[in-house]
């Protein structure tokens, strides 16, 4: 099966892109011919494309209206309303398409606009019949927004406050009357905080298990650039992760706003880890401090790998070193070879929508698919998963057919999406595809060697450092 390019849990998305409160971004969607079966029909007796209105409310930079202080006319028109702002967008069948690639907003675009408040509320509502599927919210560090839907599905609110200083893509899925699937996707950023706020840190992945492969990130409220090595380095001595059993670890600066921890080789099985920050109050840079942040604490399970070897069309799986199941498969054929090296479970989805056109392949084409896939198992954002391939169990275990994806029964992927969680180490071998990113495509991080994932410290000389000397303690401190 392909890899889609796609964040959205259960759907494509589309790449109309609108923002309300701070900006409007409209990027191109892939085309779509109108299903002559749809029983909507414009006066002229052609069929009209399905689309929903929504309306998507938000309070800009520096205004002080309230709830009560909408518009009258229900439409964003800045300049002339304060407070509460409501953005028409238009959700359409096109938006299912593809999600709004980033960074590919220009900064130009946003500097054009005001920001929107992050103390204010994003709500989604619907201007026409119709109903709100789900909503996905993203920063630009991949976490997600928590919101819900109201119990008639025609409104969503979210349900964790916005950070301030961050930019946000934002996906609808909802229905028209007739029940036609429509999509958006929308892109805005929140206000700096006052005085540039204190540099405090977000942890991740959360509270709970994880496969051993998984990584802690560390995403700061506001950027420290790489010009500036003295507050870089004041800042990850800061960062202090601890895990039972001991091993050793590392962080690395993947961009000016966000660090990636990982140990050398795999967390053991069952390892307890804390991270903590020691931010508050230590001066960052120039007459800039570090402020309070929150502690996380989360558990390894099992040791699961899969390793899939695309010559011999076999997953091997492995439970803390021992073989449990071994899987006929097939992965990317010839023009859509699937990526090679070590990725990490993102997330499960029990069942996805896969269209050829999001990945650029033409509706009508022999290569066009468009079908429901179910015990689906993310391993990159853009799309590549573990999923049921019932239309070619007689290819799986003999070549490879897909569009990138690994392909199994629908027993096998069920058995595989009950066995792994995220975290879980997932490798391709011998498939001829391109090697996975270490970042922004999902957890690639182990797919760097040791040494260039040191290099990607603040903290020089890490190795030849003496024992209790400052780099050696700004490194893992494990208890045991």
């Amino acid at each position: 099966m392909p890899r889609m390019r796609r964040t959205q849990p259960t759907k494509a998305w589309g790449a109309v892109a609108a923002v309300t409160g701070a900006m409007l971004v409209v990027a191109a969607a892939p085309g779509r011919a109108p299903d002559a079966t749809t029983p909507d029909t414009t006066p002229a007796g052609h069929a009209r494309e399905a689309a929903v209105t929504l309306l998507v409310g938000r309070v800009l930079e520096g205004a002080h209206g309230t709830g009560e202080g909408r518009c009258a006319a229900r439409v964003l028109q800045p300049g002339l309303c304060d407070g509460w702002q409501e953005q028409r967008v238009r959700a359409t069948a096109r938006g299912v398409g593809s999600v709004l690639k980033e960074p590919a907003l220009a900064d130009a675009a946003w500097a054009e606009v005001r920001p929107t408040d992050a103390g204010g509320p994003l709500e989604i509502t619907l201007g026409e019949p119709g109903r709100i599927t789900d909503v996905t919210v993203r920063d630009g560090h991949g976490r997600h927004l928590a919101g819900e839907l109201g119990p008639h599905n025609d409104r969503w609110l979210n349900t964790e406050s916005l950070r301030a200083g961050e930019t946000y893509t934002v996906q609808v899925g909802a229905q028209d009357a007739a029940g036609s699937p429509v999509g958006v996707t929308m892109a805005f950023r929140t206000a700096p905080p006052a005085d540039g706020g204190r540099l405090t840190v977000e942890f991740g992945p959360g509270p709970g298990t994880y496969g051993a492969g998984e990584i802690v990130t560390a995403a700061l409220s506001r950027p420290v650039p790489a010009d500036d090595p003295v507050a870089r380095a004041r800042l990850e001595r800061s960062l202090e992760v601890t895990s039972e059993p001991q091993v050793e670890g590392a962080w690395h600066w993947v961009d000016a706003s966000t660090l990636h921890f990982r140990p050398r080789t795999y967390w053991p099985a069952h390892t307890v880890v804390r991270v903590r920050s020691g931010l508050d109050g230590v001066e960052v840079g120039d007459q800039a401090y570090g402020g309070p942040s929150e502690d996380l604490q989360f558990t390894i399970g099992d040791r699961i790998e899969a390793v899939t070897d695309s010559a011999t069309h076999r997953m091997t799986v492995r439970r803390n070193g021992r073989v449990i199941r071994t899987i006929p498969v097939t992965t990317g054929k010839e023009g859509f070879r699937t990526r090679s090296g070590i990725k990490v479970v993102l997330r499960k989805e029990s069942k996805v929508r896969m269209r050829g056109d999001t990945v650029g392949i033409k509706r009508g084409t022999k290569e066009f698919y468009d079908l429901p896939v179910s015990y689906a198992t993310r391993v990159t954002w853009s799309g590549e998963y573990i999923h049921a391939a019932p239309w070619s169990v007689e290819a799986q275990g003999e070549e490879n057919v897909s569009h990138g994806c690994t392909g199994m029964s629908t027993e096998n992927a069920a058995w595989f999406f009950d066995t792994v969680r995220e975290g879980d180490i997932v490798e391709v071998v011998n498939s001829g595809g391109e090697k996975m990113a270490p970042f922004n495509n999902g957890f690639g991080d182990w797919n760097v060697d040791w040494r260039s994932w040191l290099a990607g410290s603040a903290l020089a000389d890490v190795d030849s450092a003496p024992p209790g000397s400052p780099l050696t303690r700004s490194r893992l401190h494990p208890t045991t």
